[in-house]
């Protein structure tokens, strides 16, 4: 007779943004935090590279299931360009490729911007997760067969320079959607400038809703947790991911229809539904409480991810 499976740690529920330093990848951060709060399940929203710094969310228990949406969330990067130095990795773990001794100006920068803003199309860096023929395309470059990956769509919001250092180094600022990879941005710049270039530092100022005021340093985390597991009270609610949809109120009985799965019909939320953007998804309260997420399509408020 088989089993059911019981699941070891703390059934926790919620949302923790650590402060990442540079040097550990975002999986060894995750694990080390799971073991500091002694939970059952959790993960990562958004993965940032070994060499960057910065917030990385992690969700616990049902959280899990709105981290789809804090990766779809702006995000804000701040990163420094070193000049004159291309690397395969498109950063500064990276071995050195070629070099050039073109120091572009402040108004050259600027002037080449504009073409990295809006919807653009990006070449990843070879040293990525992306999967070509069922390999990942970093392992692939770490066998010396990196693989030649086509241009993919990218949302650029807002791309600045500023600060300028000194000649080799230039630090921009960004603001984008999902899927954009500030080494492809940083290598483009300095093609673009008539030089190379790579990332020699990273910095990630923003995801989604959550800020640089709601990040712990993870030293701090484990320090705190050396003792005894991290106090459940340094959780965010899980409601907080979806604090950027539009919420739209129901009754008791209309909630007692969604959480049975039904749909329901606009007519009865005439003068209650907000304005959504296009894919029409509102967040379904009941008072305070959120119950998920629905689309608002074809006369139905249809449930798409009851929590």
């Amino acid at each position: 007779m088989a089993r059911n499976r019981v699941r070891k740690g703390r059934p926790l529920d919620g949302w923790l943004v650590i402060d990442k330093p540079a040097g550990p990848t975002s999986t060894s951060v995750l694990a080390q935090v799971k073991r500091a709060f002694n939970a059952q399940k959790a993960g990562h929203g958004g993965t940032l590279d070994p060499l960057a710094t910065g917030l990385l969310p992690i969700a616990f228990g049902a959280a899990t299931k709105t981290v789809p949406y804090i990766m779809d969330g702006t995000k804000k990067y701040h990163f420094t360009l070193r000049i004159g130095e291309s690397r395969d990795s498109d950063d500064a773990d990276g071995e050195v490729t070629g070099t050039s001794d073109v120091r572009p100006t402040d108004d050259e920068f600027r002037a080449a911007l504009g073409a990295f803003r809006g919807d653009i199309m990006q070449v990843p860096p070879v040293f990525s997760a992306l999967k070509v023929a069922g390999e990942r395309a970093y392992d692939m470059a770490r066998d010396g067969r990196p693989p030649d990956l086509p241009p993919r769509p990218a949302r650029v919001d807002r791309f600045e320079l500023i600060a300028r250092p000194d000649a080799d180094h230039a630090i921009f600022e960004v603001e984008s959607g999902k899927g954009v990879y500030m080494r492809s941005l940083a290598r483009d710049i300095a093609l673009a400038c008539g030089t190379v270039g790579h990332i020699s530092t990273l910095r990630r100022l923003r995801v989604g809703p959550f800020s640089e005021k709601d990040a712990i340093p993870l030293d701090k985390l484990l320090e705190s947790a050396q003792e005894a597991p991290a106090s459940p009270d340094l959780l965010r609610p899980v409601a907080t991911a979806l604090a950027d949809i539009p919420a739209l109120a129901l009754t008791r009985d209309e909630t007692d229809l969604l959480l049975h799965g039904q749909a329901l019909g606009l007519l009865d939320f005439v003068g209650r539904i907000p304005e959504t953007g296009p894919d029409g998804i509102v967040r379904a309260m009941d008072g305070e409480r959120v119950l998920g997420l629905c689309r608002l399509e074809d006369g139905w408020l249809q449930p798409i991810r009851l929590l």
